[in-house]
């Protein structure tokens, strides 16, 4: 049974993946952006500036769920001490960089002709950009500390502080006054969105789901020939 972790099935698996992925990403993506900029309608206020919602508000979401899932391995490593939970968080933390820095800047072009001005230090944008900064010092840490187990432990301390952030980014809005509007959808009571914007919204969220797997595929492979690199030269 524990021949199904071995490398080479670990590599087949994910080549499938990578295979599967890449044959029908380009088609939901057209799917995406075909509602996303065609089907659905403008808004009665903001106008066509409202499309850069589907993109900004996946990219939050993502950058969110990467931050709270690197958050809840570095936790997990340091109580059963599994490596693997270090190589995971370091190939997940540039996608969850990108995809933070992402909404960052689409919230800052939507802000523009919305608010008035490209940025506010109101509680959601600063509470992003803090994020940003917890991204790069878990992705600096790596970079830096050349001691494997060292720069594993500092990233690992810096990811859990980095989690307190995480509810003040989701409740922010409802907090503090801020320019931002709350959210839109609801897992419990009911959305304000409407279907017509809905759609669309969570074609983009698959679409980006989709690329987040694909580059982190990529990513987790590599990671682990440059281990087992290191492990030969050792030898």
């Amino acid at each position: 049974m524990f021949n199904l972790f071995s490398a080479s099935n670990v590599f087949y698996l994910i080549d499938k993946l990578i295979r599967f992925i890449n044959s029908i990403f380009f088609l939901i993506l057209i799917i995406g952006l075909t509602f996303a900029l065609i089907l659905s309608p403008p808004d009665y206020l903001q106008g066509d500036s409202v499309r850069i919602m589907y993109v900004h508000v996946p990219s939050a979401w993502i950058g969110l769920a990467c931050y709270s899932l690197i958050g809840l391995l570095s936790i997990l490593s340091f109580i059963f001490k599994i490596k693997n939970f270090f190589l995971i968080n370091k190939s997940i933390a540039p996608i969850g960089l990108m995809f933070t820095s992402l909404a960052v800047i689409t919230g800052a072009l939507w802000g523009q002709p919305t608010w008035g001005t490209w940025w506010a230090w109101d509680a959601r944008l600063t509470s992003m950009l803090a994020l940003m900064i917890f991204y790069l010092l878990f992705i600096l840490s790596q970079k830096i500390i050349k001691n494997e187990n060292l720069s594993n432990k500092v990233s690992a301390i810096i990811a859990i502080f980095g989690l307190i952030n995480i509810p003040i980014i989701k409740y922010s809005v409802n907090w503090w006054a801020t320019l931002h509007q709350p959210a839109s959808i609801k897992f419990i009571g009911s959305s304000t969105i409407h279907s017509s914007m809905l759609l669309p919204l969570m074609l983009m969220l698959l679409v980006l789901l989709l690329y987040c797997a694909l580059i982190f595929l990529m990513k987790y492979k590599t990671e682990i020939i440059k281990i087992k690199k290191k492990n030969i030269k050792r030898l």
